[in-house]
């Protein structure tokens, strides 16, 4: 699989066929142009933000990219329209779900999330900030942890926030980021990563981290090239009993970094799927 924010341009599709993985987990997803939507087959959530009662005229999405797995949408709702057998969700177009059948082994369910960015209310203040939509996704992923043992989810995207400021950073914004981590360890959906090796450390070295993190950067500014990429902001989480079976790995090299101001994240069964999911 692999998990990418596609900056909702159209040429990332394009770039994204040529991968040859089987699923993706995409944020800041636009419509696919007609070739290759032909191609390849996405959920089935509008696209027009109208439509979705949406900010953006993007959202996130999952596709499927080859005969290796098929999928069982779970078709979402904003919170208080759901019907029954729909997945209520806090902000349309920021959570898509689907239950992964591999041609062999268990299925899992893969999430494809995506924190938007927010300001105080009224303006009160110069902050932006993700904490609190991060955290509106957590409490969504919580409907589809129905037991502390056996559940196999695995979810990414991009939360828009860092993970363990240096002490010259800001000590406010990394108790409050730290929070998101926490409450999905919590929920039995550690983070996987990526982590140094599995992806290229900054170079120069970000102040806001300590020397010692092992965060890797998969968010550049717009107009700096990904050889000068030091934000990290995409991650990965799944259950505890398939973890152990996940290699996840960030693709920000700049070389194979892609038309998105995101690099693509990786995710691997190292082992046969088919051994890995049973033995969770």
């Amino acid at each position: 699989m692999v998990s990418w924010n596609m900056a909702h341009k159209q040429e990332s599709w394009n770039f994204l066929l040529d991968m040859g993985v089987d699923i993706a987990l995409l944020q800041e997803a636009c419509r696919p142009p007609g070739d290759v939507a032909a191609r390849i087959e996405v959920d089935p959530a509008p696209w027009s933000a109208r439509e979705q009662n949406r900010r953006a005229p993007w959202r996130s999405a999952i596709a499927v990219l080859s005969d290796r797995a098929t999928v069982e949408w779970l078709l979402t709702a904003p919170i208080g329209q759901a019907a029954h057998g729909e997945l209520p969700v806090s902000s349309p177009g920021t959570l898509t779900a689907a239950r992964v059948m591999p041609r062999s082994g268990e299925p899992f369910v893969a999430v494809s999330m995506y924190a938007e960015l927010e300001s105080p209310f009224r303006n009160d203040g110069s902050w932006i900030y993700s904490d609190a939509s991060a955290h509106r996704l957590v409490s969504d992923l919580a409907l589809l942890v129905g037991r502390q043992r056996g559940h196999r989810i695995v979810a990414a995207g991009d939360l828009n926030l860092m993970r363990g400021y240096s002490a010259d950073g800001s000590p406010y914004w990394a108790a409050r980021y730290a929070t998101v981590f926490e409450r999905m360890e919590a929920m039995g959906l550690p983070c996987m990563g990526p982590q140094f090796p599995d992806g290229r450390r900054a170079d120069p070295w970000p102040d806001v981290l300590p020397g010692g993190s092992l965060n890797v950067p998969t968010w550049r500014l717009p107009g700096r090239p990904p050889a000068m990429a030091d934000r990290q902001l995409d991650y990965v989480f799944a259950s505890r009993g398939i973890a152990s079976a996940l290699s996840v790995r960030a693709l920000n090299e700049p070389k194979e970094w892609g038309p998105s101001d995101h690099c693509r994240i990786a995710i691997e069964f190292p082992q046969p799927i088919a051994s890995a999911l049973q033995s969770g």
